[in-house]
């Protein structure tokens, strides 16, 4: 078994360069199955997701390469089967396979998705997208068989908005006849990334990026190159490392936009924090303000920031408190911050975080990713040593986490144990 080792107290300064996004990459390297020819997609992090993906893309007999930061993909020799279970049971991703699919062969059947259990996930707005452009679902035990004799453009509206069924609808929409309008759609960053996408391969979506996003269905779509976006959540995890533990640490290669209510959050708590184009620059404090933070869908305080902030929010003097709307069951990391020594309460979709706490190493388990990632944060300032166990999940959306967290002082290592 593979676990993580940190050695707390270390002082982290120097350069972290930010990966692509991994909720954009494995949007897009399913949607690559919708091109005529070859596409290449640069910036793609080397993460266990982006792996299992191109596990599947070669199953369906595309051919892949991949190179250091970037994927190319033919599409031309797609054969359409069924998805097995241990492939699309390995992320949650693996339903835009179900999107790209029905839109390129009017038939799918696949397993459901997989994920983190961090609560709650159904797939109804997905489904619902699906059936309003013409498709027929069956569900099988724990498998969909998806039909449709055409597909049409609809008026879809979405009873929230759902970045997934966003982006499944969109990728069944620009294969249907006439004309599509997605209200209620989802905003974030990531959507207008595989828009883009879709547009650079002949496309016609406008609206990414706003509740109201419209769509007229093509015939084809030609291959092309695009780029993945900057991970704003990975960029939000260093940050909070660098207010907890930093030196004038630099995180670069950024869109300080994506992540602005962050760093709205931080100056209010009085981190030392210097914003420029492309980059930020943090410090520790010696004296950290409480604040309230409630998750909501983009431009709102991002729900996968919400387990990772809490770890700062353990420094803040005086009473904080975080309100998580998104996912009922994302407080799992707080048992374990507990026992390193933090002092928060549970209460509903609540958590009360007292501080100051200093916080002490111990053996923990990371029960998700973005939990994983908060735990990882933990013990960079734990005195002791600090051994999170079943880091797969965190391998999955952070790459190279290790090395990069080595390269600026932090003493951490996979050990097999």
């Amino acid at each position: 078994m593979k676990v993580l080792e940190i050695n707390g107290g270390k002082t982290l300064e120097g350069t972290i360069r930010i990966s692509g996004s991994k909720n954009s990459s494995v949007a897009l390297i399913p949607a690559a199955i919708l091109a005529s020819s070859e596409v290449t997609i640069c910036n793609v992090p080397e993460i266990t997701d982006t792996d299992a993906l191109a596990e599947i893309l070669d199953y369906l007999g595309a051919k892949v390469k991949r190179a250091s930061e970037s994927i190319v993909i033919n599409p031309t020799t797609i054969i359409n089967k069924e998805i097995p279970e241990e492939m699309s049971n390995k992320l949650r991703a693996s339903y835009y396979f179900m999107a790209v699919l029905l839109a390129k062969f009017k038939h799918v059947e696949m397993y459901f998705p997989g994920g983190c259990s961090i609560g709650a996930r159904p797939i109804d707005q997905t489904l619902k997208g699906f059936q309003a452009l013409g498709a027929t679902i069956k569900e099988v035990e724990n498998r969909y068989i998806i039909d449709a004799k055409k597909l049409t453009g609809a008026h879809v509206y979405l009873d929230m908005p759902s970045v997934g069924a966003t982006i499944n609808t969109m990728l069944v929409a620009v294969k249907a006849s006439g004309e599509t309008i997605i209200e209620n759609a989802a905003k974030e960053p990531e959507i207008v990334n595989v828009a883009t996408f879709l547009n650079n391969m002949g496309a016609k979506i406008t609206g990414a990026g706003t509740s109201e996003i419209k769509i007229i269905g093509v015939d084809q779509l030609e291959g092309c190159y695009t780029e993945v976006i900057p991970d704003r959540i990975e960029t939000g995890t260093y940050l909070i490392a660098g207010a907890l533990a930093g030196k004038n640490l630099k995180i670069d290669n950024i869109i300080p936009e994506h992540i602005e209510m962050l760093i709205l959050k931080m100056k209010e708590m009085e981190v030392p924090i210097e914003v420029g184009s492309d980059y930020v620059i943090i410090s520790k404090s010696e004296k950290l303000h409480p604040v309230k933070i409630k998750t909501q869908g983009y431009p709102g305080f991002a729900t996968d920031l919400q387990q990772p902030v809490t770890v700062l929010l353990t420094q803040c003097e005086g009473e904080s408190q975080l309100e998580e709307t998104v996912y009922e069951n994302r407080f799992k990391n707080v048992p374990y911050l507990n026992e390193m020594g933090s002092d928060i309460k549970i209460i509903g979709k609540k958590i009360k975080i007292y501080g100051p706490t200093k916080l002490v190493g111990k053996s923990v388990e990371a029960t998700d990713l973005r939990g994983g990632a908060s735990l990882i944060l933990a013990g960079l300032i734990a005195q002791g040593t600090t051994t999170i166990s079943n880091i797969g999940p965190v391998l999955r959306g952070y790459e190279h986490i290790v090395e990069k967290l080595t390269d600026i002082g932090a003493n951490i290592e996979i050990k097999e144990v």
